[in-house]
């Protein structure tokens, strides 16, 4: 028996009109993002990182050479505002990772760039990140594993399909 489950049961005992089986759904998957973040948070840490900047990093890497984007791909890759964007941007231009060069294809833009030393430390991060969600989840076999994204996915989907 989980945490969850017991806090089922008590509702259970309260409750008994509820159906609360969604409950326990949700309140296992709370549970684990808990774990998931706060094990992938360390991993960020032990490179000077946290989330904001690890996921900034990484959609510049990922994007591909020349590792720039503009503010709003960022924005848009990332779902943050553009005020919280522009902080970001800022914090990882103090650090030295990133720098802003004026857009040649539009003097009157600027494009957010990977520098060498960012590409460094995500590049060493994302490969540590890898390693931490492979050990996170490890304990399930791989027919769990491709069973539970299955599901995750058919889930997720759902919620999704009804923002558009």
């Amino acid at each position: 028996m989980d945490h969850v489950q017991r806090i089922l049961e008590q509702w259970g005992r309260e409750r008994p009109d509820l159906d609360v089986a969604s409950m326990g759904l949700i309140g296992r998957i709370k549970r684990l993002y808990s774990h998931l973040t706060g094990a992938m948070g360390e991993t960020f840490a032990a490179h000077g990182l946290n989330l904001a900047s690890f996921d900034g990093l990484a959609t510049l890497r990922r994007s591909g050479e020349p590792y720039e984007m503009t503010p709003g791909e960022l924005i848009a890759s990332t779902m943050v505002t553009s005020g919280t964007m522009t902080h970001r941007i800022d914090q990882l231009v103090a650090a030295g990772y990133v720098k802003r060069v004026r857009n040649a294809e539009d003097g009157r833009s600027v494009l957010i760039k990977l520098t060498d030393d960012g590409f460094d430390v995500i590049d060493a991060a994302v490969t540590d990140h890898v390693e931490t969600q492979a050990r996170l989840t490890s304990g399930l076999t791989d027919s769990q594993f491709k069973r539970l994204n299955r599901l995750l996915m058919a889930f997720l989907s759902t919620l999704e399909d009804e923002e558009r």
